[in-house]
């Protein structure tokens, strides 16, 4: 009768989860998610091709997790602003992942960008359902949004300022205002990781 596995491929990926927001995807090796999970690097390789396919896994398994519950909190009841919010409260709460993605730009910055578009360009018509524009113009936008919450979120994780939630409020409702009018986009040289043909 074969041996039952002890360790699955769900066990690693929840240890692997849990140590990738507490401290950044870089902290994602074999050996410690070996040693944060009390089990051998063995079953990694059984259930994994590599510790990329891994990387990957709990990646989508963020993205899925942002776009579910984490920045789905309800603040002021403006869609597009309560994404905002919830975003530099997800920095404030897991700083290391937060640095890791959006500070040295380490592993699959690209798939939660893509999610953070995704969810903008969403949350903006639904904040602005009678607003005109191209879906590229929304698309610019959003990254002129995405930008500027980045920024905000970086002061406040690094501690170089800080800020209530009513600050933070004017100051995104007076960026997407401006967006709304002027286009500093339109000029700027095509950004792959801003590319439309990925946040479809």
């Amino acid at each position: 009768m074969a041996r039952k596995k002890e360790i699955g491929r769900d066990r690693i990926l929840e240890v692997a989860y849990k140590l990738a927001i507490k401290g950044g995807l870089e902290n994602l090796t074999a050996r410690n998610i070996a040693k944060a999970g009390d089990f051998s690097t063995q079953p990694i390789y059984l259930e994994f091709s590599n510790m990329d396919d891994l990387r990957q896994q709990v990646l989508n398994q963020i993205s899925a997790e942002l776009s579910r519950e984490t920045l789905q909190r309800r603040y002021t009841g403006k869609p597009l602003i309560d994404l905002d919010l919830s975003y530099v409260e997800f920095a404030k709460t897991h700083v290391a992942f937060f640095r890791a993605m959006f500070v040295y730009g380490k592993f699959g910055s690209e798939i939660i960008t893509k999610t953070l578009m995704q969810l903008g360009v969403s949350k903006f018509k639904e904040q602005y359902p009678d607003a005109e524009f191209s879906e590229k113009r929304i698309l610019h936008i959003i990254i002129s949004n995405w930008i500027s919450t980045t920024g905000i979120a970086a002061l406040v994780v690094n501690q170089i300022a800080s800020f209530n939630q009513s600050q933070i409020v004017d100051i995104i409702e007076s960026q997407i205002k401006d967006a709304m009018v002027n286009d500093h986009l339109e000029t700027a040289d095509e950004n792959p990781l801003f590319n439309m043909s990925n946040i479809k």
